[in-house]
């Protein structure tokens, strides 16, 4: 199967630093890949670098086995949409309102939404559980039925591939579950593919098919939970001494540090 991304020794330089060096890794659709690493490891950029935001990398980035240049901005959105870490959304538009932004790479400069696309949005809704918030405004919402907005509002956008950055930063440990199980579920019953920056290294490995493991720009390994949370490289990008094993009731990695350096 052809992968939806790949990228093939990325390099990025902002401000006269190096923030991304020699990354390759690629996602395919049905599963969800996962960045971690320490702060400063390079997640966010390398989401901002491959989505087409920020421009001027090095190496090679492929949609769909097409050079990301070859893309319009508009095109780019038809394929990948990004789902943000949660920030103040204080302007008053209904969740019905922000959803229907999906759309906007699939509608002319003038076009309106026709019913096909309200129809595309409410499934999208829907899909996210949040079709009862429809008319709330989006200010009034917690920081989960938020985030369950913007998954709906990127599901609206009818693409490919999600990007979420850190989806579920600042969320209490129901709706970090509840987030991670709804992206999940999205992949293997839409046929689409995630890349996630994921801060909590267990939630990575209870829910990511692959991880990609980062520090300092540069891809320390990449595999499956289990092939790439091993002591001696979560040593290397974290600095810690910690012991990974088998939950004995779940089954699923789990790691436990035990000092740092």
């Amino acid at each position: 199967m052809t992968p939806l991304l790949t990228t093939e020794d990325l390099s990025y330089r902002r401000d006269g630093q190096d923030i991304l060096c020699g990354v390759t890794f690629a996602a395919a659709a049905g599963e969800l890949v996962g960045l971690i690493g320490p702060n400063g490891a390079g997640k966010s950029t390398l989401l901002k670098v491959i989505s087409g935001l920020w421009p001027g990398a090095t190496g090679t980035i492929r949609l769909l086995d097409r050079p990301l240049s070859a893309y319009s901005p508009r095109e780019t959105a038809r394929v990948v949409a990004q789902v943000p870490q949660i920030t103040a959304l204080d302007f008053p538009f209904t969740v019905r309102q922000v959803v229907m932004m999906g759309r906007n790479p699939h509608l002319g400069r003038f076009e309106m939404e026709a019913e096909h696309d309200r129809a595309i949005a409410e499934r999208a809704l829907r899909r996210t559980r949040t079709l009862h918030l429809a008319d709330r405004l989006i200010g009034t919402l917690s920081g989960g039925e938020r985030q369950r907005v913007l998954i709906a509002r990127a599901l609206t956008q009818e693409p490919r591939l999600l990007l979420l950055d850190e989806p579920t930063a600042n969320l209490d440990l129901q709706h970090q579950v509840g987030i991670m199980v709804l992206i999940g579920t999205l992949i293997r019953e839409e046929g689409l593919g995630a890349v996630a920056a994921v801060h909590d290294v267990e939630l990575a490995a209870r829910y990511c098919d692959r991880v990609v493991l980062m520090a300092r720009g540069a891809v320390l390994a990449e595999g499956t939970p289990a092939e790439v949370l091993t002591p001696r490289n979560l040593r290397a990008a974290y600095g810690v001494r910690a012991k990974t094993y088998a939950d004995p009731i779940t089954g699923h990695l789990r790691v436990s540090v035990l000092d740092g350096e």
